[in-house]
């Protein structure tokens, strides 16, 4: 395991304590949150965990908890999450992020809406001074609407592509849907730009995460710092 995979092992490990016999979970996607799901599994197995049920995030991670034998629910079942746990690809300082690197984004800010609790991990290199420093906002997008779309954030100012998978044809989300990455830059106000965006009936949403984190766990090289929102 390279050092990536240990800090993002550690921030996992530490948000599984807040785990509760009893809960509802929001599983999130992606590499850091697996950690965190196989910790769970394990403290279930041992006993230490009962009667906790997870709603996940996307296909992925449905499977994920199955194979590891995480109960799994519905909304259909609970409309409110005691707990999430989910990964992000950029924090601010004021624990704004950027989610969506992993194509579900849509289902995950269902989930984080929906939760009591949001727990956020991560390692130390997706801290950031300003969204957008590091990653491009992703932009879950109707293929109908592709085209103008692309044009809209065009001329907003980004740098657009479209998503697409090892073998080049186009990345599709568990719904079916096209991500358009949209380079802005350091993106000087989140909450505008989100209003502009959320007005494009084509685009079915994006991957600013704002207010919707608690609290974050970063896994450093100097150990694990538990930020609150």
């Amino acid at each position: 395991m390279n050092l990536t995979d240990r800090l993002k092992q550690q921030a996992a490990w530490r948000a599984a304590e807040y785990v509760q016999s009893g809960m509802i979970l929001g599983l999130g996607t992606g590499s850091t949150t697996r950690f965190a799901l196989e910790r769970i599994a394990e403290l279930l197995k041992q006993g230490h965990l009962k009667n906790i049920s997870g709603i996940p995030s996307s296909l992925q991670t449905e499977a994920l908890a199955r194979s590891l034998g995480i109960p799994l629910a519905s909304f259909d079942a609970h409309s409110e999450i005691d707990l999430t746990i989910d990964g992000a690809d950029e924090v601010d300082p004021d624990l704004n992020l950027i989610k969506g690197g992993g194509g579900a984004l849509l289902r995950e800010k269902v989930l984080a809406q929906a939760g009591r609790r949001n727990i956020i991990i991560v390692d130390e290199s997706k801290l950031s001074p300003q969204l957008g420093s590091k990653w491009p906002l992703p932009v879950e997008v109707v293929p109908f609407a592709l085209g103008v779309e692309m044009k809209f954030l065009q001329s907003l100012g980004a740098k657009v592509s479209l998503r697409k998978n090892s073998d080049g044809s186009p990345f599709r989300t568990d719904q079916g849907n096209a991500i358009l990455d949209a380079d802005f830059g350091p993106i000087a106000d989140p909450e505008a730009l989100a209003r502009q965006l959320n007005q494009r009936a084509g685009i079915v949403e994006q991957g600013l995460f704002l207010g919707l984190a608690t609290e974050v766990i970063v896994a450093g090289e100097n150990g694990i710092r538990h930020l609150m929102a």
